[in-house]
């Protein structure tokens, strides 16, 4: 299991719902020195039945380097490669029936956001990419988690912030069917660059 999506690096090796070791640091930048060599130190040469990858919303280049190495160990240990969101991953974390919406700080001073319920945490709602003030408008739950929690709760004037990082041992917490998804990148929202006319 391998989270690069955001400021931490974390991985963890789950047998089942058991976490039978992990390792999580919160590293900002620099996932791609540091990646590789956690996952030969949880590992040593045990080789797991399946990569699970973080594939998003998050740091583009954090993005890429999670993807990259999940597809190469796959591809080395034969083994199948599936994804799953970094917030869903954060919700998953909080693990209650409580509901709360999942906020992190995306690119051009926007959030990505989206909401969930139950326990297993679900979505309830669709991904969203919006300024601090429009995600304040569109998200009714009062409590909310991850990086972007105090920016949206400010611009909201109330509700309850919760400063949370994905962390790769609470996967064991996710609905079975969210850690099923392709491999390949949630970017959360439409590119910057576009093509010449």
């Amino acid at each position: 299991m391998i989270e690069t999506a955001t400021t931490t690096c974390s991985i963890a090796l789950l047998d089942g719902d058991r976490v039978v070791d992990e390792r999580h640091e919160t590293v900002g930048r620099g996932h791609a020195e540091r990646l590789i060599p956690m996952i030969r130190d949880l590992l040593g040469t045990s080789v797991p039945d399946a990569v699970l990858v973080d594939c998003g919303p998050g740091s583009f280049t954090g993005i890429r380097v999670g993807l990259a190495a999940a597809r190469a160990l796959g591809l080395a240990w034969g083994v199948p490669v599936h994804g799953f969101s970094s917030l869903g991953l954060i919700a998953a974390g909080a693990a209650d029936d409580l509901g709360a919406a999942v906020a992190i700080t995306g690119g051009h001073g926007e959030l990505f956001v989206q909401c969930f319920a139950g326990t297993p945490p679900r979505a309830t709602g669709a991904l969203a990419s919006l300024t601090p003030a429009a995600a304040a408008a569109a998200i009714a739950d009062d409590r909310v988690l991850g990086s972007g929690a105090s920016a949206l709760v400010a611009a909201r004037g109330h509700g309850r912030a919760v400063e949370a990082a994905p962390r790769a041992a609470d996967l064991v917490r996710m609905h079975q069917d969210d850690t099923l998804l392709p491999p390949r990148p949630i970017y959360g929202r439409a590119p910057d660059a576009a093509l010449p006319a």
